[in-house]
C-alpha cells in the first residue's frame, strides 16, 4: 500500500463534511421537499469537519458516513482526530480510520474525553483487545489522549481551545476554536464561560437544527441569538434537519448568517 497518496492539499482551511442530523438528509422514509430535492445543498451527511492545519488534517468527529465524506473532498489522509461528544452520529464511522496507520506509519492520534474513549472501546471493542488479530489492519490502531476541557492543547501545529456546552440539560459536550474559527455543533446551550472563549471571531460554525424548538439543539432563533451576542463576521449554521430549506430559510437569515453545506470550504484564520 502506498505511503503517501493522493490528497487535496486543504492546508489553512475548514471543510464541513457533513452538515446534517443524526438520520441525515434525505431522511429515510421522508418525502418532504427538502428530502426529495434535486438542490446538491440538502444533501446533508452527518456531522464532521476536517481542518488542514500545519502539520497536517485534523478530523473532528468519525461520522457514519466518514468514508463517503473523505472519497468526495479527494482527503487522502487524517493525520489526527478529535471528538466533540460520543454520540453514535459523531463516532461510528471510527472502523474507517483503520487504513490511516498504514499510511501515517504509527497509530492515528486521538484526542477525546475519558467519556468519548469509554465508549468507543465499548463500541469497537475489537479495536482495544489484546488478543492477536488474524491480521495486521483488522481493526483501527490509535493512540488516545485526554482531552481537559477547560485546557487547551496542541494538535498538528496549531492550538485548539476546547469550548464546554450543553446538548440538552444534562449531557456535556466540547466545541473546539482554532484561531478565529470555532466549530460548535449538538448544542442547546452555551455557558458564560464558554462565550466567553468564543469572542473576536471571523467564522462561526453553530448547530441549529430547524425552526421549531427541541429539547437538546438550538433552534433557529436560538441560533440566531447567539450569533446577536457573539457577533462573528460570519456564521454558517450545521446539523440542519430536512425542516431546514436552503432556498426559503436563507433569505430570513440577516446578513453575515447561512445555512451551511456539505463540502463548504471556510479559510481558518
Amino acid at each position: 500500500m502506498k505511503k503517501d497518496p493522493l490528497t487535496t492539499d486543504i492546508t489553512g482551511k475548514m471543510i464541513l463534511l457533513g452538515t446534517g442530523t443524526s438520520v441525515g438528509v434525505p431522511a429515510m422514509g421522508c418525502r418532504c421537499e427538502v428530502c426529495t430535492s434535486a438542490d446538491p445543498k440538502h444533501n446533508r451527511t452527518r456531522c464532521s469537519v476536517i481542518m488542514g492545519l500545519p502539520e497536517g488534517n485534523l478530523l473532528i468527529d468519525t461520522s457514519p458516513d466518514l468514508r463517503q465524506q473523505l472519497l468526495r473532498e479527494k482527503i487522502g489522509i487524517v493525520h489526527s482526530v478529535a471528538y466533540t461528544h460520543e454520540h453514535s452520529d459523531h463516532v461510528m464511522g471510527f472502523d474507517d480510520l483503520r487504513l490511516f496507520q498504514f499510511y501515517l506509519g504509527h497509530p492515528v492520534p486521538i484526542f477525546c474525553t475519558p467519556v468519548v474513549q469509554a465508549r468507543l472501546e465499548k463500541a469497537f471493542d475489537y479495536a482495544f483487545s489484546e488478543k492477536p488479530r488474524t491480521h495486521q489492519g483488522a481493526a483501527p490502531s490509535v493512540d488516545i489522549a485526554s482531552i481537559d476541557p477547560q485546557q487547551p492543547f496542541d494538535v498538528l501545529g496549531s492550538t485548539l481551545t476546547p469550548v464546554p456546552m450543553k446538548h440538552g440539560p444534562n449531557f456535556d459536550v466540547l466545541g473546539f476554536r482554532v484561531g478565529n474559527v470555532a466549530y460548535c455543533t449538538d448544542v442547546s446551550h452555551i455557558p458564560d464561560s464558554s462565550m466567553a472563549l468564543l469572542q473576536g471571531l471571523d467564522v462561526l460554525v453553530l448547530d441549529a437544527l430547524r425552526p421549531d424548538a427541541h429539547v437538546t439543539h438550538f433552534n433557529i432563533e436560538q441560533a440566531l441569538e447567539i450569533v446577536d451576542q457573539l457577533q462573528p463576521k460570519q456564521t454558517y449554521f450545521t446539523h440542519c434537519s430536512c425542516s431546514m430549506n436552503y432556498a426559503t430559510v436563507n433569505p430570513t437569515l440577516p446578513a453575515g448568517v447561512q445555512v451551511g453545506w456539505d463540502g463548504l470550504q471556510i479559510e481558518l484564520t
